[in-house]
């Protein structure tokens, strides 16, 4: 695994092919640092931007492949989009903060941040070849969508590996982004099925000249969301909080998924002392109970722990159900759902309009904090941040699906009742489980039986992982990146704002 954390060039003839393809495509990489605060991106370099569709493939939208972008992606706002839940919705009194990722550029999700910082770093240490290399990106959907997007303008050859099960609009997506069919690669299952992608992938990797970017193992995915998306909830809290200084950032929490945005929670914590709760669906409870089975909360892969989950800073697991997410999906996105939020429960109609920002695993993110904030008796002085990874356009097939199972008779205003008063109001509190250190010991070892039997990682590089020191240590990857992204960039030689 540390070959990925070089930080110098240790090819340099892959080095300087890289910089050709670039130089090509006309491309100009953003640093981390710049994704983290995008008013530093230098004007040249953001002056063409707003005249991109952010659905492009165009190499101007790295420029947007951060949390500050306005729902047109004209302009970079001075804090992320998010929505602040109010308890007349959620049934608690803490301040459920929620920020959206649908406002990502090409995928109209934030795992193309993650795909981006997985495949640059190797790009500029020269570790990824775009002229003979294809990168392939392993996923339940939206990972492998930012993939293809950042290989296409990069000028390399992406695949896309996911299960076959999941929402139609993800294949629509990558039917249009990809030049060869082939390049979608279908596997068995569903969001519990993360074996299955691994068995296609060594089955892939036989062929010469082939690079997995497995985002549950590729530790740029958590330094990335440490050093971007961590940076941008603490801005959310800030501008929540203003100069209030009662309120307290006191959870962060996110889906397992691949473990990567769970990164963010580090960064929180090393600032604000805030605690880390991660979720995960009562259909397939692994961390919970060691559990199995399967599930529909899209984008949050499972059965297993992924290489790049800082277990050992985890501080509580919470289970939710896809029932939940499944029917608020009907809820927050039908006429009648709305309907009976704005009218019969009085919420503001601008923000039960905005409620369809929330794909299925940002609605379950969502539940999980009104678990949390129930179980630990939280209060108006309590903050807790979360994210929509991506918005809910992208699940209008699973909402059919829902409407046509649960709601076979009709959705009308009494199931509206209904949902509203099962889901959220009478949420209970169960399957909340704070940490001890056996405990997450116990979840640590679990994932010895994936990366060390199954995916052959060595016992130390496991082991090491359970050091804080060590993911400390990962996070002074970012100014290494950053200086070798400048060297590029200024040997790729493309004017600024050239690639607008």
């Amino acid at each position: 695994m540390r070959e990925h954390l070089a930080t110098e060039i240790v090819d340099k003839a892959t080095w300087q092919r890289a910089v050709e393809t670039l130089r090509a495509h006309k491309v100009v990489l953003p640093t981390f640092e710049e994704l983290a605060r995008p008013s530093r991106i230098p004007e040249p370099n953001w002056a063409g931007v707003s005249k991109v569709d952010p659905g492009a493939a165009d190499p101007a939208n790295l420029f947007r492949v951060h949390w500050y972008n306005t729902p047109n992606g004209d302009a970079r706002t001075s804090h992320p989009a998010y929505l602040e839940l109010p308890p007349e919705l959620t049934g608690v009194r803490a301040r459920i903060l929620v920020m959206l990722g649908k406002w990502f550029p090409m995928i109209s999700a934030h795992k193309v941040l993650a795909a981006y910082a997985c495949l640059v770093p190797r790009l500029v240490t020269g570790q990824f070849d775009p002229t003979r290399h294809r990168a392939v990106w392993p996923s339940t959907g939206n990972y492998c969508r930012g993939g293809v997007a950042i290989s296409r303008i990069l000028g390399c050859h992406g695949v896309a590996v996911l299960p076959e099960g999941m929402s139609r609009e993800r294949f629509n997506w990558l039917e249009q982004w990809v030049s060869d069919p082939a390049d979608i690669v279908r596997t068995y299952g569903t969001e519990s099925n993360v074996r299955e992608i691994y068995d296609k992938c060594h089955e892939l990797a036989a062929a010469p000249d082939t690079r997995i970017i497995n985002q549950f193992s590729e530790f740029a995915n958590y330094v990335g969301h440490y050093a971007v998306t961590g940076q941008a909830l603490a801005d959310v809290f800030r501008t929540v909080a203003g100069g209030d200084e009662s309120l307290r950032l006191s959870a962060f929490v996110a889906a397992t998924g691949s473990a990567g945005t769970l990164g963010a929670g580090d960064y929180l914590k090393r600032e604000y002392g805030t605690r880390i709760a991660a979720v995960e669906p009562l259909e397939c409870p692994t961390l919970l109970k060691n559990g199995y089975g399967e599930h529909n909360i899209q984008g949050i892969g499972d059965k297993h722990v992924p290489l790049i989950h800082n277990l050992m800073n985890t501080d509580f697991v919470v289970g939710v159900s896809d029932g939940g997410s499944d029917e608020l999906n009907v809820l927050f996105n039908t006429e009648t759902g709305r309907q009976y939020l704005a009218q019969r429960r009085q919420l503001p109609r601008e923000l039960v309009d905005s409620l369809g920002a929330f794909g299925l695993s940002g609605i379950a993110n969502v539940l999980a904090a009104i678990k949390l904030a129930r179980r630990m008796d939280m209060d108006e002085n309590d903050a807790i941040v979360t994210i929509a990874t991506d918005g809910a356009e992208l699940y209008e097939s699973e909402r059919e699906k829902t409407l046509n199972t649960r709601f076979a008779e009709g959705f009308d205003d009494v199931s509206a009742g209904e949902v509203f008063g099962s889901r959220v109001l009478g949420l209970a509190d169960d399957n909340v489980m704070e940490l001890t250190h056996v405990d997450r010991q116990r979840m640590f070892n679990l994932g010895y039986y994936t990366w060390v039997e199954q995916q052959g990682t060595s016992l130390d590089d496991f082991e090491v992982r359970k050091n804080q020191a060590f993911w400390q240590g990962l996070t002074q990857l970012v100014p290494a990146w950053d200086n070798l992204i400048g060297q590029m960039n200024e040997e790729v030689g493309v004017r600024a704002g050239a690639n607008a």
